[in-house]
C-alpha cells in the first residue's frame, strides 16, 4: 500500500526548490537528504517546457514527465515549512512542473511505532467497527486530522458516513491483530 508523506507545492527561489505540505510525523526522517521517494502513479502536472536531467523536453512545447522516483538533495524548514532541493529539477520552471505531485512511500518500508497507543493511519483503514457487545457499525473509510483530536470516519452499512473522535473515553480499544475497532459511541453520535 502506497502512503502519502508530502505534497509538492509551489517553486521557492529559481534554483529548482519546492516548498512540501508534510503528510508524515517524521519530517526530518523522511526527507533526509539521499531519500528516494515515489511519485503518486499517474501524477501528471500541466504541461511545461522545462529543460532538465530528468524527463527533458528535446523540443520546446513538449511536456515535462514526472520522474517515477524523486531523490532528495537537500531539505531544509524555512519559515514553518520544508523546502526540498530535488536531483535533476534545475531551476524554477522544472520546479512548476511537480506542483501538486503525491509523494509516497511503501507501507512495507514504514516500521511500526513502538508505542502500543500510536497507530499509522493505514493500518486502521479498513478495520470492522463494532460495539463492546459486537454490534457492526460498520469499517475505518480514512482518518482525519483534526486539530482538537483524529477523527476515525466510519462507513456506515447503509453508505453513510460517520465521524467518531479517536479518544479513549469513545473508542477503548483496537484490536489489530482481530481487525476490528471497539468503538462506545455517546447516545446520537453516529446519528450526526
Amino acid at each position: 500500500m502506497q502512503l502519502v508523506v508530502g505534497r509538492i507545492g509551489k517553486p521557492h527561489g529559481v534554483r529548482g526548490e519546492v516548498t512540501v505540505e508534510v503528510r508524515t510525523d517524521e519530517p526530518e526522517a523522511r526527507f533526509a537528504p539521499g531519500t528516494v521517494l515515489r511519485t503518486e502513479p499517474g501524477a501528471m502536472p500541466p504541461p511545461v517546457s522545462p529543460r532538465s536531467e530528468l524527463g527533458a523536453a528535446d523540443e520546446p512545447g513538449v511536456p515535462f514527465r514526472v520522474p517515477a522516483e524523486l531523490t532528495i538533495e537537500e531539505a531544509r524548514f524555512h519559515q514553518g515549512r520544508v523546502l526540498i532541493a530535488f536531483a535533476g529539477i534545475p531551476d524554477r520552471n522544472t520546479a512548476e512542473a511537480l506542483r501538486g505531485t503525491l509523494l509516497v512511500v511503501d507501507s512495507a518500508d514504514v516500521t511500526p511505532p513502538e508505542d502500543p497507543e500510536e497507530f499509522h493511519d493505514h493500518q486502521l483503514v479498513g478495520l470492522a467497527v463494532v460495539t463492546p457487545t459486537g454490534e457492526r457499525l460498520g469499517e475505518v473509510a480514512r482518518i482525519d486530522h483534526a486539530p482538537s483530536s483524529d477523527l476515525l470516519v466510519l462507513r456506515r452499512p447503509e453508505g453513510r458516513t460517520a465521524l467518531i473522535p479517536f479518544v479513549r473515553a469513545i473508542v477503548p480499544e483496537v484490536d489489530l491483530a482481530g481487525g476490528r475497532v471497539i468503538v462506545d459511541p455517546p447516545a446520537g453520535l453516529l446519528d450526526l
